[in-house]
């Protein structure tokens, strides 16, 4: 499971990567109108119709992917919290009842109460 959970890590990583670098290589929506005056922009590797489309479905994959990643980690972050809260509380229980045993009764003594009229501070008779 530990496994699994490091190649998921790695492969988030990677498809966050690839994410940011293909948000950043896309063009805006304003930049076809530099095209529209000569710029030569829209004379692009991916043909004359331009990259957006191309990038706009790998984007999109990703982005599904980067999603699914992110539950299926999320998942396994709850399946290891739970066997976790499983393990501490048996040893818990297990160290509370060992420790239960493990301490001898000891008697306790208790102090007699004073008399009543011990308990009163006296007060100084005036002369």
């Amino acid at each position: 499971m530990e496994t699994l959970q490091i190649v998921l890590f790695a492969l988030q990583v990677l498809v966050a990567l690839g994410l940011i670098l293909l948000i950043l290589i896309q063009h805006g929506k304003g930049a076809d109108a530099g095209a529209a005056f000569g710029s030569g922009a829209s004379a692009t590797v991916f043909g004359a119709q331009g990259s957006g489309n191309f990038l706009t479905r790998l984007t999109t994959a990703l982005a599904v992917i980067f999603l699914a990643n992110s539950l299926g980690l999320a998942y396994l972050a709850k399946v290891r919290l739970e066997q976790t809260r499983a393990l501490n509380l048996d040893i818990g229980t297990t160290a509370v009842t060992e420790k239960a045993d493990a301490v001898p009764d000891i008697p306790v003594q208790v102090p007699a109460e004073p008399a009543a009229d011990e308990a009163l501070p006296s007060i100084p008779e005036e002369q």
